[in-house]
């Protein structure tokens, strides 16, 4: 049925213009219930018995929550049970429609229309039904909202009274969000100033009285924080903010409104570590200690701010422990998160027992102004701390990896098996089947993007192949799996574990490019001269059947073995010689070699825990492979590029500021070196030459170095910037093409170049340039948490690796020196830690750090970045939420006057008397 409305109303320019809203309303809708006869609906999902144990409503029944309830309360909700009444909205039918009254607000006409939703979903179960005990109960926080529905006749409760009702599932509790009134505190000092609404911020901002940015906290210190200013007029602006008032109870990624403070009181940022230690009074909160936050010596002092407002607030689920409360029987306790950026969160539980030394899940509810802590609620129990599987969940949640089996409808897209390339296949593509194509991977990868092919032309010169996984063919624009795939943007590494970005069937079967099987690849190939100069680019769609899928150590026994000249090995020879070539072309350029120490661990078949960790070796086919990877995405890069210069995703790498590489330039100086910085290609010079007799190591660590002085390279959308350089590879165009398994950006160029080359259709969004740069956003953001998990991945399997090895002794390089501490790098495992100078519990030694250096001078012996040193590495198990891998120095051996120098360097901990006392024991166990 039609219903229309018509109305006018004048536009701008003064005119009239008449407007016809039109409801088009079904009369299709069933009620789902198994105990309607009325209905014909042939798949009803509402039971007949739908009961839960509740002492205000004893008889079956469906409940109705309103929308306030679903927004507020949707953790509570949403946890699957069993035997539960199912939760409906409102229907949108010709019995339930309600036009908006006049001088009725929308809030209002929604709450009416799901009072009459309620009211005829009621009586049309008793009159299906004949009559019975099934009831439908309306849930609503709304007190107004209640008062109108209980007038009505409808059976109405608020959620919190319902769920507290439920006799058999008293865990529900804690699942409650609190609703605003009981965020708000009416008791207790006010600590906080009150944030302005946000018509006064826009305002504000319009003006420029404030500044809208991110809000970024430190994780070193929780009385400070950085706002990142949005907008062009920026200019990358960052606000500095101190003090618990003027941090004003925002959290990390909220966006936020600043005051910038008058100059006089600018500050510079602290150097000191300062954990919150929860204070004399957490309940009230405890004047924050003016001293504690000054730095420790006058630097360059930074715009300073307030926050005035809270934008948009970016919460999450947190993840961490919870701390339970000294007072017997109590229900109200503080909640730590693992996230140190984030502050402890205040929640109400009846099972924190049950909870202690288990890794948790909250959220936040609210965080009144006389509260020192936000108000939360508990969500979800992850298991024991420490355990692997609890600790590997941590660390995708906490990192935002979409880790959830794929869901049905994803499933749905997939090809129906069996599968197999048919002849009608062939006609649209090239045959490269004849071809002598191999892979080349790291040990144990199912998921094989990419693979190669070489062979002489009679002309003398040479034919290479990149052949890439055609994952678009089976990927189509706009479906449920392309948009799982582009939400999850990248496949996530872990230690032992893979995070596949599309469904295995894909990513290790129909996409990989298994040997002795025929798959559809993307292949960009050239014709070379004997000089590696590119004399014809050639992409095709095509189908291979590689030869050998080959790891990096077996393609380069056959390369290194002169007994061996089959074809595979031959070819390798030849991939091998011209990326030689092709490398030192670019370095020519200005390309930079740089250095990351990468660890791999061999994990036990049985426990799956590490018994073994060394730094990953790299051979002359991991240079070979990249160079080729190289090559296929600058050329590829051009040619979706010539064809849509609005719309090409691409990859730049923006020049670091100067500012970055002092520290390079001052470590290089302090070995008597010259680091220059102008160009890209006089710093791979300088790195280059830098190097140092009977030292092998010291060029190395400088390029180490330089790594941590880079900029992060983004995705971005060519209609959308002007700046397309990658630095890195001091290329002028730049993009991935190569590993569409595990890359929805290379998805995304798979289809623009299928489109160039006329091998496939367009669709809206792959030309529209803001989606793509919305896309690209994403991209960005899932590559850099995929990266911090990775990271946090190898830091806890280090943990477990070092916490079966007791105390090591091992040479080490001193990577950084700060002003209380050495930070030190192992490269034989590839680990950094850091020995601290200064300890909270006990006196200092006498310490003078140089800027110029950097220099430490402790009890006389100055120590200078990059000297080799001796240390003791150990696991440090004290706080259980925050294992490290502590480091103590064994040489030199500092003398500290009148105190034991192992106490001091391991800031209390007493890892140096431990090694001793080892030692020791070894010695009288052997006499005896």
């Amino acid at each position: 049925m039609l219903k229309s409305k018509t109305f006018v109303k004048k536009t701008r320019s003064g005119g009239i213009l008449k407007v016809v809203r039109e409801h088009y309303l079904r009369d299709d809708i069933w009620c789902g219930s198994e105990v309607c006869g009325e209905c014909r609906d042939e798949s009803p999902v509402l039971q007949r018995d739908a009961c839960m144990e509740s002492s205000l409503c004893p008889s079956p029944h469906y409940l109705i929550p309103d929308t306030n309830v679903i927004l507020h309360q949707v953790t509570m909700l949403w946890r699957p049970r069993r035997h539960c009444p199912v939760f409906l909205c409102r229907l949108v039918t010709l019995e339930t429609f309600i036009e908006r009254e006049p001088g009725e607000s929308a809030n209002d006409r929604n709450d009416r229309a799901i009072r009459v939703a309620a009211r005829w979903y009621g009586q049309h179960l008793s009159r299906a039904a004949g009559g019975g005990e099934l009831q439908v109960v309306l849930l609503t926080d709304d007190q107004d909202n209640k008062e109108k529905a209980e007038k009505n006749g409808i059976l109405v409760y608020k959620c919190e009274e319902y769920v507290k009702s439920l006799i058999a599932n008293p865990e529900l509790v804690d699942r409650l969000a609190l609703t605003s009134d009981q965020n708000e505190i009416n008791s207790g000092k006010v600590l906080f100033l009150e944030h302005l609404p946000l018509s006064k911020i826009q305002a504000g901002i319009k003006s420029g009285i404030y500044l809208q940015g991110t809000f970024h906290a430190s994780r070193d210190n929780y009385l400070e924080a950085t706002v990142f200013v949005h907008g062009e007029a920026a200019e990358r602006k960052e606000v500095l903010i101190q003090g618990l008032q003027s941090l004003n109870r925002a959290l990390h990624q909220d966006v936020v409104a600043v005051e910038l403070l008058s100059r006089e009181c600018w500050v510079s940022p602290s150097e000191v570590v300062l954990q919150d230690d929860g204070g004399k009074d957490e309940d009230t909160g405890e004047e924050e200690v003016e001293d504690k936050n000054k730095s420790a010596e006058a630097s360059i002092l930074k715009p300073t701010g307030r926050v005035v407002g809270i934008i948009k607030r970016n919460w999450r689920p947190y993840c961490g422990l919870l701390s339970q409360s000294n007072i017997k029987e109590a229900t109200r306790h503080l909640f730590t998160p693992d996230d140190r950026r984030i502050p402890r969160i205040r929640i109400e539980t009846r099972q924190a027992s049950n909870l202690v030394g288990h890794k948790i899940m909250v959220v936040i509810d609210g965080w009144p102004k006389n509260s020192r802590y936000p108000n939360g609620h508990f969500v979800k129990n992850l298991g024991d701390v420490g355990g692997k599987d609890t600790e590997t969940e941590v660390i995708l949640l906490e990192h935002d990896v979409p880790h959830l089996p794929f869901s049905q409808a994803v499933l749905s897209f997939l090809p129906k098996m069996p599968w197999g390339i048919t002849e009608e296949d062939v006609k649209n593509r090239m045959d490269l089947r004849h071809l002598c194509v191999c892979s080349v991977d790291p040990p144990g990868c199912t998921d094989i993007d990419d693979a190669l092919h070489f062979r002489e032309l009679e002309n003398k010169n040479f034919e290479v192949g990149v052949h890439i996984a055609d994952v678009s063919h089976f990927i189509r624009p706009g479906n449920a799996l392309d948009q799982e795939a582009a939400n999850r943007g990248t496949t996530v590494y872990l230690c032992g574990k893979r995070i596949d970005m599309v469904p295995e069937l894909l990513s290790s079967n129909l996409c990989s490019l298994r040997s002795d099987v025929e798959r559809f690849a993307f292949s960009c190939i050239w014709e070379m001269n004997y000089s590696a100069e590119i004399i014809k680019t050639h992409f095709t769609k095509s189908v291979i059947k590689s030869k050998a899928s080959l790891t990096y150590a077996e393609a380069q026994l056959r390369i290194d073995d002169t007994s061996l000249n089959d074809d595979i090995t031959q070819s390798l020879r030849g991939l091998n010689r011209l990326a030689k070539i092709l490398k030192a072309k670019r370095v020519e350029k200005g390309a930079l070699s740089l250095s990351s120490p990468e660890v791999r661990f061999h994990m036990d078949s049985e426990t799956h825990d590490p018994v073994d960790l060394h730094t990953k070796e790299l051979m002359e086919t991991n240079s070979m492979v990249e160079e080729f990877m190289l090559l296929a995405n600058i050329s590829v890069a051009r040619k979706i590029y010539e064809e849509f210069s609005e719309c090409a995703l691409l990859r730049k790498h923006p020049s670091p500021p100067p500012s970055n590489y002092d520290i390079l330039i001052k470590a290089a100086k302090s070995k008597g070196l010259l680091i220059h910085t102008d160009t890209a290609k006089a710093l791979a010079d300088s790195l280059n030459l830098a190097e140092i007799e009977g030292f092998p190591y010291f060029n190395t660590l400088l390029r180490i170095l330089a790594t941590r002085c880079m900029m992060q390279a983004v995705y971005f959308c060519s209609g959308m910037d002007s700046d397309f350089h990658h630095y890195g590879l001091a290329s002028p165009i730049y993009t991935h093409f190569t590993s569409p398994i595990r890359r929805y950006s290379d998805i995304i160029v798979h289809r623009l170049l299928a489109v160039a080359i006329g091998a496939d259709s367009t669709y809206p969004d792959l030309m529209d340039k803001h989606k793509q740069a919305t896309l690209c956003n994403n991209l960005n953001y899932r590559h850099k948490m995929a990266q911090y998990a990775q990271r946090a991945s190898v830091a806890f399997n280090t943990q477990l690796f070092f916490k079966s090895k007791g105390i090591l002794n091992e040479d080490g390089f001193i990577l950084f020196v700060r002003k209380n501490a050495i930070i030190i790098l192992i490269p034989k495992y590839g680990l950094e830690g850091t020995v601290f100078f200064e300890s909270k519990d006990k006196p200092s030694p006498h310490i003078a750090f140089s800027d110029e250096g950097p220099t430490l001078t402790v009890e006389g012996h100055t120590f200078f970045m990059f000297d080799k040193v001796k240390v003791t590495v150990a696991l440090d198990a004290s706080n259980i939420q925050h294992q490290k891998i502590r480091m103590a120095l064994i040489e030199p051996h500092i003398t500290v006057t009148n105190y034991n120098p192992h106490n001091i360097l391991t800031s209390g901990s007493d890892l140096g008397m431990r090694a001793k006392k080892k030692k020791k024991k070894k010695k009288k166990s052997h006499k005896y």
